[in-house]
C-alpha cells in the first residue's frame, strides 16, 4: 500500500489547482504557477480545498505512480506558496563565486573561470563574509529544477575527503579521511 499516496494535500489560502482534460495539474499561487502532466491511469481529485490522488488498481506499476505523482503535486503546492530554498557553502583558499544577470562565475582552483547560466526561474545569490566560506543560495518554486542546478553546481568540485575542499551543501557532513601515516622503521 502506498502510504505516501494516500495522503491528503491540503491547499493553503491563495493556492488554486485545477486539473484538465488532458490529465495535466496546474497549480497557482502567490510565488508563479507551475503543471506537470499525470499519467493517464492516476485520477486527481479536487474536493473542499483538499486535492486527493487515487490509482485505480493495486498493480506495483500504479503503487509507485500513485505514490510519485502525489508528492509531485505536493512539491507544486509547496512551491508556489512558499518556495524552496537550497544553501551552497564554498570551502577552499581562494574560492570565490560572484553572480551577475542570473549568471554565475565560479573560481575553483582550475586555471580558469567557471560561467554557469541560471536558469531565469531560479533566483540565486552570491554571499561572500569576511571569515566566512563563500555561499552560492539558489531559490524558486520548482524542486526539481533547484536540485538540478544544485547538483551540477556541487559536481564542479565535489569535496575531497582529506583537507575537505569543495563546493557542499550547508549543515552537510564530510566523512574526513586520515592522510599518510608516516613510514614504519
Amino acid at each position: 500500500m502506498s502510504r505516501v499516496g494516500n495522503k491528503q494535500i491540503e491547499l493553503p489560502a491563495a493556492v488554486t489547482v485545477s486539473v484538465d482534460a488532458e490529465n495535466v495539474v496546474t497549480v497557482k499561487g502567490p510565488k508563479g504557477s507551475l503543471s506537470q502532466a499525470i499519467d493517464r491511469d492516476i485520477s486527481v481529485s479536487l474536493e473542499d480545498g483538499i486535492v486527493k490522488v487515487t490509482r485505480p488498481t493495486e498493480q506495483k506499476r500504479h503503487k509507485a505512480l500513485h505514490g510519485l505523482y502525489r508528492a509531485l503535486v505536493n512539491n507544486m503546492v509547496v512551491g508556489v506558496s512558499t518556495g524552496f530554498k537550497i544553501d551552497l557553502e564554498i570551502i577552499g583558499v581562494g574560492y570565490k563565486a560572484s553572480v551577475a544577470n542570473n549568471i554565475l562565475e565560479l573560481n575553483l582552483g582550475y586555471s580558469h573561470n567557471i560561467f554557469l547560466a541560471i536558469p531565469a526561474e531560479i533566483k540565486a545569490t552570491a554571499i561572500t563574509e569576511k571569515g566566512q566560506n563563500p555561499k552560492v543560495i539558489l531559490e524558486g518554486t520548482d524542486k526539481q529544477l533547484i536540485g538540478d542546478v544544485a547538483a551540477k553546481i556541487r559536481s564542479l568540485r565535489k569535496v575531497e575527503p582529506y583537507k575537505g575542499k569543495g563546493i557542499r551543501f550547508v549543515g552537510e557532513v564530510v566523512r574526513r579521511k586520515a592522510g599518510k601515516s608516516a613510514s614504519k622503521k
